[in-house]
């Protein structure tokens, strides 16, 4: 599967975007879905992930109360909703794609299976 991420931008500290991951290649109701992010100088990250049905959503602590992860299987594309930005969410966001429990992505970068080029997010105080 191939993944593409896109709604990046620069944003003011407080304001809101939205990411988009549109897939190809495979239908993306066959994988948990998620976002990770990495900041310069630091490791990648988890954000959220949600499982393959969308019942279930797992998010960084972080990140929990602003931002939201979603699914449309019928347009093979994952949403993050990121809300109440904050200076420190900057950073390079990446959607995952991963063949197991979409939970795993929860433990960190180390088992996905597939990845998107990533969209830059900038938040200026």
């Amino acid at each position: 599967v191939q993944l593409q991420a896109s709604g990046g931008g620069l944003v003011q500290a407080g304001g809101s975007l939205r990411l988009s991951c549109a897939a190809s290649g495979r239908t993306v109701s066959s994988y948990g879905m998620g976002w990770f992010r990495q900041a310069p100088g630091k490791e990648r990250e988890f954000v959220a992930a949600i499982s393959r049905s969308g019942s279930n959503t797992y998010y960084a602590d972080s990140v929990k109360g602003r931002f939201s992860i979603s699914r449309d299987n019928a347009k093979n594309t994952v949403y993050l909703q990121m809300n109440s930005l904050k200076p420190e969410d900057t950073a390079v966001y990446y959607c995952a794609a991963e063949t197991g429990v979409a939970v795993s992505m929860t433990r960190g970068p180390g088992d996905i299976d597939y990845w998107g080029k990533g969209t830059q997010v900038t938040v200026s105080s």
